[in-house]
């Protein structure tokens, strides 16, 4: 296909000297390496519990995929939305339409799917609505989907100034947490349980996709410009402000999950229940509870990357941190995570002029890594058991990335880019 993959158009539309960054290709690079890391590892009892996806937190392993979107964003933002500003938008729209459509068939090809029914008969029986329920909501919805979908959804406005996209944010956001209330959070915690969000994630994962516009208009100067030391360093200075604004944001729409603790419930009945019926919004029993409680220290939730209490303290709702159901408090703080990491990496890279040549290799064939860390993963699995003493299981992990990093590195020398 002649199109070009969501995960890799970053490193060849900044391909000219004006507007490269070196910080972008290395920060793909190093979300690609920890999305290995965490794939593969997950599911080791030698895995340290930050690099499990657990879905009532953030851990480390669930900043990896905002990431991805971030960096999504940021290439949007440099490729359409510069070129729709210069003219010819329906051209503009047309070709990246065409390049996420084309991703959206790459994943719907990559993640395989269960056969359905045994028979023509039993198809029939379990109709529809029952053949695509669990691809819907599970195999179908995974990375690649998700930034297929949530790119064509911010797409509308990825030319248009800073203020109309802000607005586009805040109401996806909305609609999200008005959708969860209705349905959706519930139904991406019943069996079987959603991943990242499920068919309507798009609406949250478009907050860090677009604050990676946003980034690229701090850290890209324009073609008439030349990226000077003061415009550096007003670039990392808002994006320092604004990462550490929504992490502070983030946490501060965790801390809502402190109305489901167990002791403030306010009925016995609901004790036993993982998912209340009031995930969302609390009813009027937690409320009183809640402002009962005379301890400040009652009203804050954990911070990011510590685990909370279990379900028999504490119910699971909307205003955790969790991937699976893509809440906002979760992708807010994400979002403000992964621009804090690219301004490291651009600080390293673009104003000190360091980089790995590591993080080069996996960020310019993302997707060649994405497909094929699955592969390497089935080869290598079958001789390392999840229960393998540390030493054992770090061993396999390190021959997994070294697979890995000998596929990629051999296609990098010899120029052959994977493009979707």
């Amino acid at each position: 296909m002649n199109t070009v993959s969501a995960l890799d158009q970053s490193s060849v539309q900044s391909s000219s000297q004006n507007g490269r960054l070196i910080s972008l290709d290395q920060f793909r690079g190093y979300t690609v390496l920890g999305m290995l890391i965490v794939n593969y590892f997950g599911g080791y009892q030698a895995c340290p519990q930050v690099l499990k996806h657990t879905h009532d937190y953030c851990s480390y392993a669930d900043t990896i995929m905002p990431q991805f979107l971030f960096a999504v964003g940021f290439s949007l933002r440099l490729t359409v939305g510069r070129q729709m500003q210069a003219g010819g938008s329906f051209e503009s729209y047309s070709r990246v339409i065409r390049r996420l459509l084309g991703l959206a068939l790459v994943a719907f090809v990559v993640y395989n799917v269960s056969p359905r029914a045994a028979n023509w008969e039993q198809l029939k029986e379990i109709g529809f609505w029952g053949a695509i329920q669990e691809p819907l909501k599970r195999q179908w919805f995974q990375t690649l989907m998700h930034i297929a979908v949530t790119s064509l959804w911010i797409v509308p406005v990825i030319h248009r100034p800073m203020p109309i996209r802000s607005a586009w944010l805040i109401v996806s956001a909305g609609l999200h947490v008005v959708l969860s209330y209705l349905f959706n959070f519930t139904w991406c915690n019943t069996d079987p349980n959603a991943i990242d969000g499920g068919p309507l994630g798009f609406l949250s994962w478009s907050i860090p996709a677009l604050l990676g516009t946003f980034a690229c208009d701090w850290f890209v100067p324009s073609k008439d410009q030349q990226a000077s030391q003061i415009q550096r360093g007003k670039a990392i200075g808002w994006g320092i402000i604004m990462a550490i604004f929504l992490m502070v944001l983030g946490y501060a729409f965790s801390c809502g999950t402190r109305f489901y603790d167990v002791a403030a419930s306010g009925a016995d009945s609901r004790i036993l229940e993982k998912i209340p019926a009031d995930p969302v919004i609390p009813d009027r029993a937690r409320l009183q509870a809640k402002i009962e409680t005379n301890s400040l220290g009652s009203w804050l939730a954990e911070p990011p990357f510590i685990k909370p209490p279990g379900r028999s303290q504490r119910q699971w709702n909307y205003w955790m941190m969790s991937q699976r159901a893509g809440t906002l408090s979760y992708l807010t703080f994400a979002a403000g995570f992964s621009l804090a990491v690219f301004v490291l990496f651009y600080f390293l890279c673009d104003v000190l002029s360091f980089q790995l040549p590591i993080f080069k290799t996996f960020g310019v064939n993302a997707l060649v890594a994405y497909v094929l860390h699955d592969l390497v993963s089935n080869a290598v699995q079958p001789f390392f058991p999840k229960d393998s003493p540390m030493w054992y299981a770090y061993t396999g992990l390190f021959l997994f990335c070294l697979i890995n990093w000998l596929f990629l590195r051999s296609l990098q020398q010899q120029k052959i880019f994977l493009r979707v």
